[in-house]
């Protein structure tokens, strides 16, 4: 459950089931001690555990330890069953998460900086060398959240090279794109590999102007400015005969998530109060 949710598996019938029935046994207390310690670090109730946990707060804090230091910390946490030291590694990666979340913001400040000089095009690609190699890919996603555009980000590797994370829109299969660019300029692209959605790449150091302009060509032949336009999909208007807190449970209960969206009803509504919740919310 928790893999297939952090790891954005296309919800099927099947995965939808392997999830829910995931869920249901963790709320019941039979999940690993590492993920219950997870939960506890995080300040969320395993009881009340939903698909939103396994990919924002038991998901995230787990891939910190990969993308700041070494894995095996977080494979540890999922295998051990050693309920303290479970407590110990899930506090560890809970702080490794915060970590990267400053190291994102941080990276995320300067790639906007960087964007308000750069001409819109189809695509946005960009290389700071003082960018964290672990957390580019996330910088990444963030970018095309936010402008809709096929998205690389770029880090220095060592060794006169540089790797590079990107995502893409629905439009565009990126990892195709690579290919075109790569057949197109063989001696370009050093290594590269992915799917539709995300990729990753390493040119040689001064590579990255070569590729951000043929890039930029590729996808200027394989988008039209209509793909560029994002799209918000709703389910209309909720009868306010449904807005009862029974259906509002059964939403919430249920598994949503990559191929299966959450309902997004679309109104005219009167705020009457709001708070933050927890640290942001």
């Amino acid at each position: 459950a928790l893999g297939t949710v952090a790891d954005v598996v296309r919800l099927d019938d099947n995965n939808r089931l392997l999830v829910q029935h995931g869920l249901q046994r963790i709320r019941a207390g039979r999940a690993q001690p590492g993920i219950n310690a997870l939960f506890r670090a995080a300040g969320r109730d395993v009881h009340r555990a939903a698909s939103y946990d396994l990919g924002f707060v038991a998901g995230p804090r787990l891939n910190a330890a990969g993308r700041l230091t070494d894995m095996s910390l977080g494979i540890e946490c999922l295998i051990t069953n050693d309920m303290a030291r479970a407590a110990d590694i899930a506090r560890e990666l809970d702080q490794l998460n915060r970590k990267r979340r400053d190291i994102e913001a941080d990276m995320q400040e300067s790639a906007l900086a960087t964007v308000e000089d750069v001409a819109p095009g189809y695509t946005l690609s960009l290389f700071n060398a003082d960018w964290h190699q672990g957390v580019i890919g996330i910088l990444a996603s963030r970018l095309r959240e936010r402008f809709h555009r096929p998205t690389f980000a770029f880090a220095d590797a060592g060794n006169g090279e540089i790797k590079g994370s990107g995502r893409s829109i629905p439009a565009l299969h990126l990892r195709d794109a690579l290919d075109l660019v790569s057949k197109r300029h063989p001696q370009l692209i050093l290594r590269f590999g992915g799917h539709a959605a995300a990729a990753g790449l390493t040119l040689r150091a001064d590579g990255f102007d070569a590729f951000r302009d043929a890039f930029e060509a590729v996808v200027c032949e394989l988008l039209t400015p209509a793909d560029l336009e994002r799209e918000w999909l709703t389910d209309g208007s909720l009868p306010q005969q449904e807005m009862t807190l029974d259906n509002a449970a059964t939403l919430g209960d249920a598994v949503w998530g990559q191929g299966f969206a959450e309902p997004r009803f679309y109104d005219h509504f009167e705020v009457t109060a709001q708070r933050v919740v927890g640290e942001r919310h």
